[in-house]
């Protein structure tokens, strides 16, 4: 059952345009019986998870390890994990890193055979969990501007199983972003590269999928 219906999605989203990103956060977990959380550990990463767990503690977290993040990703994991005693659960792809090079070459877009590489190592474990959790409510940290897809998005919208994905944060821009981590002294993930997406403004497939 969708937390909004579908067709006044549009109708809250405006209402929302000039809410905070905390009263968005509050106003969507009252609606939720069993709310989600995907981070990447990406450099904006704790931005988001400061922002939830404030408002929700025990919020469930995913984390897809395609076993290609750079260390400081690794540590910035173990840092926020600590930090805010996350719920955690860690999407492993069937496939070891060795395994999957073996059958399918190295992540890069110039590999024939990075799609594949992108729905055995990132795709199939997110969506996987997904359905044990049956989460109705989706936080993400996808933001206007960074991929054409994401720019027919907002702060609401519906995954094609009917999630209700919310991104707080949608309208922010990188210097908003940093102010806010700033304010709240928190710590960004300067040197987070994914080579399953590649590009900054490609689409990694979760936004499609889930």
């Amino acid at each position: 059952m969708n937390l909004i219906p579908p067709e006044k999605l549009s109708l809250f989203n405006k209402n929302l345009l000039n809410v905070s990103p905390i009263e968005i956060i509050r106003f969507v977990l009252e609606l939720s019986s069993n709310p989600v959380l995907t981070t990447s550990f990406g450099k904006y990463s704790e931005v988001l998870i400061q922002a939830v767990t404030e408002q929700n503690p025990q919020i469930k977290v995913l984390w897809c390890d395609t076993g290609y993040n750079t260390r400081q990703t690794y540590e910035h994991s173990s840092l926020l994990c600590e930090k805010y005693k996350l719920d955690l659960s860690v999407c492993i792809p069937k496939y070891t890193r060795a395994h999957s090079e073996y059958l399918w070459g190295t992540p890069g877009l110039d590999n024939p055979k990075h799609q594949k590489l992108t729905q055995v190592l990132k795709l199939d474990p997110i969506e996987a969990a997904f359905k044990t959790i049956q989460p109705d409510l989706w936080f993400t940290n996808i933001r206007k501007g960074q991929t054409t897809f994401r720019d027919q998005l907002d702060v609401l919208s519906l995954s094609p199983q009917g999630i209700l994905k919310v991104s707080p944060f949608f309208h922010f821009s990188d210097s908003q972003l940093e102010a806010y981590a700033q304010r709240h002294g928190l710590n960004l993930n300067e040197l987070y590269y994914d080579p399953i997406k590649a590009l900054s403004k490609r689409e990694c497939g979760i936004h499609f999928s889930n």
